[in-house]
């Protein structure tokens, strides 16, 4: 078909999801490739296989939950892994559209708004972000005023969406050639991005350097509330490998933290709900969200309960904000 061959592997030409998409763009049949592959992994991943997990005794499905299957701290979930039932797509949707309580019941689920940005804010006491925090405004479109110079009333979707990429990439420690690959762009404009944005929020750019300087020193990050991760591997003298271990300090320290404060609001929701008396109890945790199964008539007492532990549950310098919202299946309840 003349189309470009593209990466070289041992058996041939890659045809893998970066390779098909690139192809996509010249010709109709890598995209129906890649559509159709997307559709197989679902039915093979959850429409074939979470039928068969059920439990007899319940009807239920039961994950596991591991308390140190990942390196930051966060719960994972396995036998299934129900943090990762997908939800961007429609036909994603429609699997969570499975995910019921049982009758006369609701599903409550309460997410926290932009945790690791906030927590990010405290660590850092980045002047910029915590002003935003403390205004309520959205902090991509934030962000994206500073980025671009611009009144917040002319930030376009495509700036937000700019903005959106490099806020999150500051703390998973992106460079310029990750980000280029990630926003369409070449390396020089990406890497002017990065710089303007350090150079808007000095108060970031200040404690990621902290945090490399520490873990150099110490061999170790901590998070807010001095929960340690150990780099042994910062000592290395492979240069690829120190780097990497920088990014993960960060990471370990922002997203730990968050870790952190998810289990403390699991366990202070916990406690409320027993002193209450109250028949709503916790299904799930996926990250920052906490899924509550609740009868009909506990659900305006309920969602005012779990707001208030959960916002209140550390003190920052800036608020924490949950989002909430119910549904008769996980979906509507998202």
């Amino acid at each position: 078909m003349h189309l470009p061959k593209g990466k070289k592997t041992k058996e041939g030409y890659s045809t893998d999801n970066e390779v098909l998409s690139n192809l996509a763009l010249k010709h109709e049949l890598p995209a129906e490739i890649l559509a159709y592959r997307s559709i197989a992994k679902l039915k093979s991943t959850y429409i074939d296989a979470l039928p068969k997990m059920l439990d007899s005794h319940t009807g239920r499905i039961h994950t596991f939950f591991n308390q140190t299957g990942t390196t930051t701290g966060r719960l994972s979930s396995s036998h299934p892994n129900l943090q990762n039932i997908p939800i961007r797509t429609p036909l994603g949707r429609r699997i969570r559209q499975a995910f019921i309580p049982p009758v006369g019941w609701k599903l409550l689920c309460v997410d926290y708004s932009q945790i690791e940005l906030r927590v990010l804010a405290h660590l850092s006491a980045d002047v910029l972000l915590k002003e935003a925090f403390f205004r309520g405004e959205d902090i991509h479109s934030s962000t994206a005023v500073a980025l671009f110079d611009v009144f917040p009333t002319m930030v376009s979707a495509e700036m937000r969406r700019f903005a959106k990429v490099i806020n999150f990439g500051v703390i998973y420690g992106m460079g310029a050639f990750r980000l280029a690959r990630e926003l369409g762009l070449d390396q020089k404009t990406a890497q002017r991005y990065i710089d303007d944005y350090f150079r808007k929020h000095e108060g970031v750019r200040r404690y990621l350097d902290e945090v490399v300087v520490r873990v150099k020193k110490d061999g170790f990050v901590s998070t807010i509330f001095n929960r340690r991760r150990y780099f042994p591997e910062i000592t290395s003298e492979n240069q690829h490998i120190r780097q990497f271990v920088e990014r993960a300090a960060i990471n370990a320290t922002v997203q730990g933290s968050a870790a952190d404060i998810i289990k403390m609001a699991m366990l202070g929701v916990k406690r409320r709900l027993d002193n209450e008396g109250s028949k709503a109890y916790l299904v799930l945790q996926v990250h920052d969200e906490l899924v509550f199964e609740c009868p009909a008539e506990e659900v305006s007492s309920l969602s005012p309960l779990v707001v208030e532990v959960m916002e209140n549950v550390v003190s920052l310098s800036v608020p924490l904000k949950v989002n909430i919202s119910i549904g008769d299946n996980w979906d509507e309840a998202h």
